[in-house]
């Protein structure tokens, strides 16, 4: 059935559950996972900046994004060892997330994209948007939601 399960994760309390249930999922059908970070280009407002500080928040933002996300995969991938699970990761900076999830699990050749929700009702996902919806619009990649 499904032998890559995609997980894309930030690092907060919503992935944890993210990454958990794509191992125990994975270990069931003797699966494999890629662990997914996207994190933010650097906010429009650092290019009022002077060049030479504008240079310098670049380097500072890309520091801090890609040590964050090493972070998240490395965590990600100590489960899966403890698990026996075989953990591939992927990273990419982008502002564009929801379009940016779907092009990788497509490109890494993923079966399933297992994603958590915060489950915030009609309101919330007109306040703060639902990255899970977009995907599942962008996508043509099997998708399991947990709540």
């Amino acid at each position: 059935m499904f032998k890559h399960i995609f997980v894309p994760v930030d690092g907060s309390e919503l992935s944890v559950r993210a990454m958990d249930a794509s191992l125990e999922l994975a270990l069931k059908l003797g699966a494999r996972v890629t662990g997914f970070v996207c994190e933010p280009d650097i906010p429009l407002s650092a290019v009022n900046a002077s060049p030479t500080t504008f240079a310098r928040k670049i380097e500072a933002h890309e520091a801090r994004t890609e040590a964050h996300a090493h972070a998240v995969l490395n965590s990600f991938a100590q489960r899966a060892r403890e698990c026996g699970v075989p953990f591939e990761s992927e990273y990419r900076r982008s502002d564009q997330t929801d379009a940016t999830i779907a092009e990788v699990a497509d490109m890494v050749q993923a079966d399933l994209i297992l994603m958590v929700t915060h489950g915030r009702g009609l309101f919330g996902e007109m306040l703060f948007g639902s990255h899970t919806k977009n995907v599942m619009s962008r996508t043509k990649v099997a998708m399991l939601v947990l709540h």
